[in-house]
């Protein structure tokens, strides 16, 4: 417990603000941010590099295998004046190989809380269970959440977590909701590592004591607050917490000034440090104590990192001509491939395979290169591209449209195997069959630095 509580220390003295990347919370979900760059390693490669496709295409590269229409099961389209909002309107999620959860929101009046309190535009979700390759309901349900943000998170398991106001609850296939984590404030946004043993939460909170029944902090978290925080008249709303997903059990604690994106994996979390000009050093610090320098990433803009598996990391970094990149690097130091592409796609999601063999993006085609001068309008996006990349060597292996456009995601799912993705789509639910993705290459005896 004692190198968690020095690991918090570090947190505090530095603010978070070089260990961690602070995004706002309508820029959270996108999880990639920006891109576009080159990396540095300690282990000489010859890394694959590809551009992405783009543009919008009238087919997907292969047929789909099934479809489904989604109007039987209630899915309307919004309006175009969703467009821009970054609200979450759908979740399309892969239970397991077999069975499909779709939960959306049903129109209708909002209903406000009298209250006032935050979080009180009350919206009803309706969800149903299809099963493949039949597309038949086993299961539905109707519950209700009270923001518009991100509300369901998939787990590896065959379950799921659904977010509402300060609390998490826990469903299954029978789509049932009960109660798992209760905070002392609303709950913005959370995440979790590949291998799904930590939940990293972000919730509003004041510094009054918990009610019984909350999430708590480590006893040493108070003594913990940097002298800034302790001298302010107003200190920092916003608590990100490393839990335990299987106890609850809070490993780490801090108040920030604003929601952040906290890249872990089940041995540590990633920091990016600016060395010289536009180059990042990429720390792994480990929760157990140390770090591994990880190699250095050139970069215009702060990069952002993500896990897609316990061992490969994705990096979206900035190039000085405004143009994208993704980059992948393994937990040993090897860089294993580069996506380009240009600055017009905007916008970016995630998606990672539970096996960490595949990952889906998706990006808004825009006519025009979007900046404070040239802003968006509606008519300027021209649809939503999906691309399914091997995580092995970053070759596309699917790319097709989904529609309506949803800007928060939601319209995108890739099964536990990989082998199976399924796309909202011009008024169905269409699932791809897909080849075996290739495996990683082999890791190192031992990680560099470490």
């Amino acid at each position: 417990m004692m190198k968690w509580v020095f690991q918090a220390r570090r947190w505090r003295r530095a603010g978070l603000g070089l260990l961690l990347a602070s995004l706002p919370l309508s820029a959270v979900p996108a999880a990639v941010a920006q891109g576009g760059g080159s990396f540095t390693e300690s282990q000489p490669s010859k890394p694959k590099k590809h551009a992405l496709p783009e543009r919008p295409t009238d087919k997907p590269s292969q047929p789909p295998a099934l479809s489904f229409p989604v109007a039987p099961l209630g899915f309307t389209a919004p309006g175009a004046l969703y467009l821009g909002q970054r609200n979450a309107l759908a979740s399309l999620d892969f239970l397991d190989e077999n069975r499909l959860l779709f939960t959306f929101r049903v129109p209708g009046l909002i209903h406000r809380d009298k209250t006032g309190s935050d979080g009180g535009e009350e919206r009803q979700i309706r969800a149903v269970l299809l099963d493949l390759p039949a597309g038949t309901i086993e299961a539905e349900a109707l519950w209700s959440v009270h923001d518009r943000g991100r509300y369901l998170w998939m787990l590896n398991d065959g379950r799921f977590l659904l977010r509402d106001r300060d609390g998490l609850s826990l469903g299954d296939a029978s789509l049932e909701l009960k109660p798992f984590l209760r905070f002392p404030g609303p709950l913005l946004w959370l995440e979790l590592d590949p291998n799904q043993q930590f939940i990293v939460t972000n919730s509003r909170e004041s510094s009054a004591a918990q009610k019984p029944g909350q999430v708590s902090s480590p006893a040493s978290a108070s003594a913990e607050m940097s002298v800034d925080e302790q001298n302010s008249a107003a200190p920092p709303d916003t608590v990100v917490r490393i839990l335990r997903r299987d106890s609850g059990k809070v490993m780490l604690v801090s108040r920030v000034r604003s929601t952040v994106h906290l890249p872990i994996n089940s041995e540590g979390y990633l920091e990016s440090l600016r060395a010289n000009g536009a180059q990042w050093l990429v720390n792994l610090n480990y929760f157990s104590g140390g770090s591994t320098v990880l190699g250095r990433v050139n970069s215009t803009c702060s990069p952002v990192f993500n896990f897609i598996s316990q061992r490969e990391v994705l990096v979206d970094a900035c190039s000085p001509g405004g143009g994208r990149e993704l980059m992948a690097m393994a937990t040993d130091g090897l860089h294993l491939w580069e996506d380009t592409s240009s600055a017009t796609p905007i916008w970016p999601l995630l998606s990672m395979a539970p096996d960490g063999s595949r990952l889906v993006r998706e990006t808004l085609a825009v006519s025009h290169t979007v900046s404070a001068s040239s802003p968006l309008y509606s008519e300027d996006i021209k649809g939503q591209v999906v691309e399914v990349l091997d995580a092995a060597d970053g070759k596309v292996a699917l790319k097709t449209m989904a529609s309506p456009v949803l800007d928060a995601g939601g319209n995108v799912a890739i099964s536990p195997s990989g082998r199976r993705v399924a796309v909202v789509n011009a008024g169905a639910i269409q699932v791809f069959e897909l080849s075996a993705p290739p495996p990683l290459p082999p890791a190192a005896t031992s990680p560099p630095g470490r």
